[in-house]
């Protein structure tokens, strides 16, 4: 017979989250990377917390050890990369490493993939998880909405912050209503108002983008002295602001 993990494996994630790393039944040794972020501007440290279960989120899982990484450069929110990887070996030891790939610092913690836990304990902890489903993915979507809805103000404010003066006053104003809305909203714990006050804040902020983009395409177009050389200035403006826009959301989608 061939070993498997007993329960899944996995780290808190911003909101509470437990996010599963190493799936209950995985045949053992096996090993898993995942790349996380940064939640907050400059910070400088992250604390790994390891869980097992089957709960959506962390609190409601056996945690089975946490430890920090630090020295962190400072950076944006969502720019610092930090691998974690899960190495259970044959015997059930588990590996748990989280590594800055922009320094290369590393820190790591050893522990027992069955956790102490007994086959009556583990089998309550599934039946738990069963029991649970839908309140705790109500409970999940909830935190989830949260952390796209901070998201989006943190992105907006900062194009507030870089391009407000280049947008008319009224939009501004729009926008910058919808951010305080939002703000509100996410005081309280109404998920259906944050979603519905963070879709308005998505589509005013898309107005404004749109806005910044066709005024900068309208300069890059004055500033040129002929038709061609205009043509050649917004061909590439165009393709360097795209691909960074767009390798960006692509890794935070891989995150």
């Amino acid at each position: 017979l061939l070993d498997v993990t007993p329960l899944s494996l996995g780290i808190e994630t911003l909101g509470g989250i437990m996010t599963k790393m190493i799936d209950r039944n995985t045949t053992i040794p096996t090993k898993k990377s995942q790349t996380y972020s940064t939640a907050e501007d400059n910070q400088q440290a992250v604390t790994i917390r390891v869980f097992q279960g089957e709960r959506e989120m962390a609190q409601d899982n056996k945690m089975l050890g946490q430890f920090d990484l630090v020295g962190i450069p400072p950076a944006p929110r969502g720019v610092p990369q930090i691998e974690v990887t899960f190495d259970i070996d044959a015997n059930g030891i588990v590996n748990v490493s989280a590594k800055d790939k922009g320094t290369g610092k590393e820190q790591q913690i050893r522990i027992q993939a069955s956790g102490g836990l007994s086959d009556s304990d583990i089998d309550q902890m599934v039946q738990d998880a069963e029991k649970f489903a839908d309140e705790d993915k109500k409970r999940r979507e909830s935190a989830e909405a949260r952390n796209q809805a901070d998201s989006l103000v943190h992105a907006t404010e900062k194009q507030l912050e870089e391009h407000g003066d280049k947008i008319d006053a009224s939009l501004k104003s729009e926008v910058e209503e919808k951010v305080a809305a939002l703000k509100t909203a996410l005081e309280g714990d109404d998920a259906d108002d944050i979603n519905a006050k963070a879709q308005d804040l998505s589509q005013s902020a898309m107005k404004m983008g749109q806005s910044i983009y066709e005024q900068e395409q309208a300069n890059a177009a004055s500033d040129a002295p002929t038709d061609g050389a205009a043509a050649g200035s917004e061909g590439g403006s165009e393709e360097e602001v795209v691909d960074a826009e767009f390798s960006e959301v692509d890794e935070d989608a891989k995150n």
